[in-house]
């Protein structure tokens, strides 16, 4: 380590929108440095991406990183890569790191185009001051047009045809291209290694028998195991026991110096004092903190029960243990009386909340039900500001004596990408979902048969979080792309829908509605719960209701064994006085009688929302 000065450093990411080929160009990189061996026979497949739920799904979620070394002219340089996922629910894994990189790939598929994220993840490298090597990926492929893609790079972000490096990733066309463009274009890191220690803590993760690994970006000073070092957020004091590059698996070196991204372990036990964006000091030495990260805000909240619920004391292990490597995730007890104990959970989107799902059955064999996701509305009373992401804690807004003031839910700024046939669907969709202040303007400066429209507008998060994605695919058959950013709250007409089945509210049913919706949900989530719910032996009114006002019913007829099978011939009134007594005892029934929902019943209300 010690034969790599600062000017043979370069610290470098890869930037793109989902599923333009980040984690296989990465491939490509480890092979042709020599980093990872060449297969004989298929090819290394996202060498990166370790979780099973990112191989199953093609995404990436965690950030990764990657030092390679590669000679050019005569001298040796490291390279160090840090892989980024592309999801929008993933943004702050990109941007925490970016702040360990001097330079970034800017990669564009050739077939599809500048898309919704490519622009969010430029500007976010810009604002970093980050150098940006734009990359044309998947020329191999029959529908590429590089020419025209160009062009766009060239209308969108201003970048020079002549910069754009032209590679097939897959195929490994051009890609060396990229290791020299790394090695000219990208400055160096600036740092002196007789200068005090200061460190980046830009990702961690959890390791079973070294506790919580930390990698971080020596920007000044020289780093050496047996260290004792201190976080300048946490205050806490560490004895530096291992520390290392990433190759990409953990090669344990002797010392870290200024420019250089490795790894470190210094039995820390809990994964919650690991602070990304903290700077890590010698102890009796402290330096002046970098510039930190804000920390992402959980906008997403969703119940989770165990469907068997002595499981709950195993699912808050598998969760405080998932929490480790998932820093951005957020806990909470609670307790239902339908559902029994659980834990409320804060997600930074839906997906991100879909891959914790699938991570907890898939590595800790969880069954689990999750309840209908929220989004944190402020509720603001006469003296104060409450934010509330439980519909159960929603105060009853109809209620004069609640001294609400006002209710704001969170917006966000929504861009979508669309071709020009589609655009007038998408804005139908918007609408539909209550989207204001709608723009557009023509992204491709080309020929108007293949013209692409964006389309901004503002959106409340709560219509995005159920199931627009799915919509926007269906309706633009999979050609739109989306992408949106937090836009602060916004007044708005909300109020908690509650369901009472045979006059008793369910908890773990209720939710929070726009008034402009709400005899529409009323009606479908009544109908769905009349599918669902089993017959009892009396009568069940299922009814939706905000405050006493209630605006939709289904009856849910009762069970009736057939009291006069056994009487034939005779007066009538014979027979109608057992049906009578059946009656009756119906209504006595139906005064003491209280319907349990079984867990299968909530199982299929929750798993299709809509």
């Amino acid at each position: 380590m010690e034969r790599y000065a600062c000017d043979l450093l370069r610290n470098f990411s890869i930037i793109a929108h989902i599923d333009h080929g980040k984690s296989t160009l990465a491939d490509r990189l480890l092979e042709l440095t020599g980093t990872i061996q060449k297969k004989q026979t298929g090819k290394n497949e996202q060498v990166l991406d370790k979780l099973k739920v990112e191989r199953e799904r093609g995404i990436t979620v965690k950030a990764q990183t990657a030092s390679m070394t590669y000679r050019f002219g005569d001298k040796d340089y490291m390279l160090n890569l840090i892989d980024t996922p592309g999801h929008v629910d993933f943004a702050w894994e990109v941007s925490r790191s970016l702040a360990a990189c001097q330079g970034a790939l800017l990669l564009v598929d050739a077939s599809q185009g500048v898309q919704a994220q490519t622009i969010s993840v430029f500007h976010n490298a810009k604002e970093r001051g980050l150098t940006i090597i734009p990359v044309l990926n998947k020329i191999d492929l029959p529908a590429a047009q590089p020419e025209r893609i160009a062009a766009q790079m060239q209308h969108t972000f201003g970048i020079n045809p002549d910069d754009i490096i032209k590679i097939s990733a897959k195929t490994g066309i051009g890609v060396e291209g990229i290791l020299e463009a790394i090695v000219n274009r990208i400055p160096p890191p600036i740092g002196s290694n007789t200068a005090p220690l200061k460190a980046f803590l830009f990702d961690s993760m959890y390791d079973r028998y070294r506790g919580v690994i930390s990698l971080i970006n020596v920007q000044e000073g020289i780093l050496r195991k047996g260290d004792k070092i201190a976080s300048y957020h946490t205050r806490k004091k560490y004895e530096v026991t291992e520390l290392g590059i990433m190759h990409p698996e953990e090669v344990p070196t002797d010392s870290l110096r200024a420019g250089q991204v490795g790894y470190i372990a210094c039995n820390m036990k809990e994964s919650s004092e690991a602070h990304i964006g903290d700077t890590i000091y010698r102890v009796g030495a402290p330096v002046d903190p970098l510039p930190g990260f804000q920390p992402a805000k959980a906008m997403v909240f969703a119940g989770v029960f165990p469907v068997d619920s002595s499981d709950f004391p195993k699912l808050e292990e598998s969760i405080k243990r998932l929490t480790l490597t998932d820093r951005s995730v957020t806990v909470q007890r609670e307790s239902s009386s339908a559902l029994g104990q659980g834990c409320r959970l804060g997600f930074l989107g839906t997906l991100h909340m879909d891959v914790f799902r699938q991570r907890l059955e898939d590595e800790y064999d969880a069954n689990i039900i999750i309840t209908a996701p929220t989004v944190p509305y402020k509720v603001i009373y006469r003296d104060r500001e409450v934010f509330v992401s439980n519909p159960t804690e929603f105060p009853e807004t109809t209620d004069t004596a609640s001294r609400v003031k006002e209710i704001q839910e969170p917006i966000v700024k929504a861009s979508i990408i669309v071709p020009e046939e589609y655009f007038g669907d998408m804005m139908e969709l918007c609408f539909s979902h209550r989207g204001e202040d709608l723009d557009h303007r023509y992204l491709d400066s080309g020929t108007s048969s293949s013209s692409r429209i964006i389309l901004t507008c503002t959106l409340p998060l709560s219509e995005i979080v159920t199931n627009f994605f799915d919509q926007l695919k269906s309706r633009s058959s999979g050609f739109a792309s989306f992408d949106y950013e937090d836009a602060g709250y916004k007044a708005s007409d909300l109020a908690k829908m509650s369901f009472l089945l045979n006059s008793k509210p369910v908890d773990a049913l209720a939710i929070i509605v726009h008034r402009s919706a709400q005899d529409k949900i009323a009606r479908e989530w009544v109908k769905k719960l009349h599918k669902v719910i089993p017959r009892q032996m009396f009568e069940v009114p299922i009814q939706a209701a905000i405050g006493r006002k209630v605006l939709a019913r289904e009856t849910l007829s009762a069970l009736r064994a057939d009291v006069t099978a056994g009487l034939y011939g005779g007066h009538y009134e014979r027979k109608m006085k057992h049906l009578e007594n059946q009656k009756e005892g119906k209504r006595k029934m139906k005064k003491m009688g209280s319907v349990d929902l079984p867990q299968e019943a909530f199982f299929d209300i929750l798993s299709n929302k809509k």
